[in-house]
This record gives structure tokens, C-alpha cells and sequence, in this order.
């Protein structure tokens, strides 16, 4: 993946998005937030399909024959991402609290959110075995305090090392694999890209990439993935510019 032209679609989106109509923008961002929150919370099993995960955050509709707890996670999904656009336009750098206060939105009405295990967890399916409590609370703490000297990074492989370090921690007894997305899109939108979202239908090829991370520290797999969904991201909405077509980009809404 060629990260500096990355970086040059980056730069033109941003020269751009004043000039688009906001009613265009606000529509791409609904789409993908509902997007986001049912791929994310897919991947850990939940059953709701994308038009009940449509329902449940815009329309606040309960889903009949579906648990509380997977319509918690949903609705939960929708705040926390909420939270983190709030925190990246008011230019909060990433920190131990607010990792803490996405997991606690994350889990309101499941488990007690942002405290770290004090018990020993175990990855379905993993050759990576997280480390006992006593070690992991060292590995997070070095996680904080290495952050902001990964200058030898550029914007995307630091969302993907920010994202697969964490996980590797797993520093909480659930919720680790949706906080580890949340703070790896915090990253590219603190960067000036935009967030993304990755299909439970990859999911395979995502396990084997953050796989690939914890057991022989390859961060590249990884970072290629994120630099191709962050690419299809930014040309997705780079076509509703007035420059790309002629047409009107209001029109392209419909």
C-alpha cells in the first residue's frame, strides 16, 4: 500500500469538506456509524442484523426475540462512537481515561466498564495466550507511556499498532476486541482520516492479521488492511465532491 498517496487523498478530502453539502456529509456519517456499530459488534456474536441495528439506534425501536444484553451492545456501540467524535473534534489526545471511559459506555448495563481483569482470559481460537493480571497491568501501563514516542509511525500503522498491541494486552475481561476498534479509528481521526469499518465477513482474515501481530510481531498485514479500508473510506466520500462528477452532490443522496 503506497501510504503517502494515502496521505495525498487525505489532504484533498480535507480541502474539500467544507465545500460539500452538510446534509451529504451528515447522511455518509449515519450510514457508516450504523455500519460500523453492526460489524463491530457482529464480530464478537451479536445477532442483530444491520437494518435491526438501523432501528435500534435511529429509531430506538426494540428487536422482539433478541436478549437485553445484545440490544445493549448495540445501543452502547452508538454512544461510545459518539464519545469518541466528541473527544477527536475537541483535539483530546488518546489517554488512560478515555480507553476507560469508552470501555465503561461500552458495557453500560452488562459488566462494570473501565477496570482492568483481575483474572486470567483466553482468546477463542488464539496461539496468543494474554498475559496473567499482574504482568498485563505493566503491559498496559508501558502501552500508555509508549504512545506518544511512536513518531517512527506514520498515521495508518499507528491506528493498527495502537489497535493490535491493545487487544494483545487485553487489558479488560470482556469488550477488548470493540474497544481496541474504537481507539484504532480515535487514531486515524486524531490523524485527519476517516474512521472504518471492518466487515464481519473479514473477520478471518482480521483474526489472522492481529494473529499475525501478537505471535511474531508482524504489524504489516495489519496496517495494509486498515490502508485498504481507509482508501475506500476516503473515495467513497471524495464521490459526492461537486469536482468528481459535475453532478450534484445532494443529488447522489437519494
Amino acid at each position: 500500500m503506497n501510504f503517502t498517496g494515502l496521505s495525498e487523498k487525505k489532504n484533498r478530502f480535507r480541502a474539500i469538506r467544507e465545500k460539500l453539502p452538510k446534509e451529504a456529509l451528515a447522511s455518509f456519517d449515519r450510514s457508516f456509524d450504523v455500519e460500523y456499530t453492526h460489524n463491530s459488534t457482529a464480530i464478537e456474536g451479536n445477532t442483530l442484523s444491520l437494518l435491526q441495528t438501523k432501528a435500534v439506534l435511529e429509531d430506538g425501536i426494540s428487536i422482539g426475540g433478541k436478549s437485553l444484553r445484545e440490544i445493549y451492545e448495540v445501543v452502547n456501540h452508538g454512544k461510545a462512537f459518539a464519545y469518541v467524535r466528541k473527544c477527536v473534534a475537541e483535539g483530546k489526545p488518546l489517554d488512560e481515561n478515555i480507553v476507560k471511559d469508552i470501555h465503561a459506555r461500552l458495557m453500560d448495563n452488562i459488566l462494570q466498564g473501565g477496570l482492568y481483569r483481575n483474572v486470567e482470559v483466553r482468546i477463542s481460537g488464539a496461539k496468543h495466550k494474554p498475559s496473567a493480571p499482574a504482568e498485563m497491568y505493566c503491559q498496559i501501563k508501558n502501552f500508555f507511556a509508549d504512545l506518544p514516542s511512536k513518531t517512527d509511525l506514520n498515521a495508518i500503522e499507528l491506528a493498527a499498532w495502537v489497535h493490535a498491541e491493545f487487544v494483545k494486552v487485553h487489558p479488560f475481561q470482556d469488550g477488548n476486541g470493540r474497544t481496541s476498534r474504537m481507539i484504532m479509528n480515535y487514531t486515524l481521526m486524531s490523524g485527519g482520516f476517516l474512521p472504518v469499518s471492518i466487515s464481519k465477513e473479514n473477520r478471518l482474515e482480521y483474526f489472522e492479521a492481529l494473529e499475525a501481530y501478537a505471535v511474531d510481531g508482524k504489524l504489516e498485514p495489519f496496517a495494509e488492511m486498515i490502508a485498504a479500508l481507509e482508501e475506500q473510506q476516503l473515495d467513497e466520500y471524495l464521490s459526492i465532491s461537486p469536482e468528481q462528477d459535475g453532478s450534484d452532490p445532494a443529488m447522489t443522496m437519494e
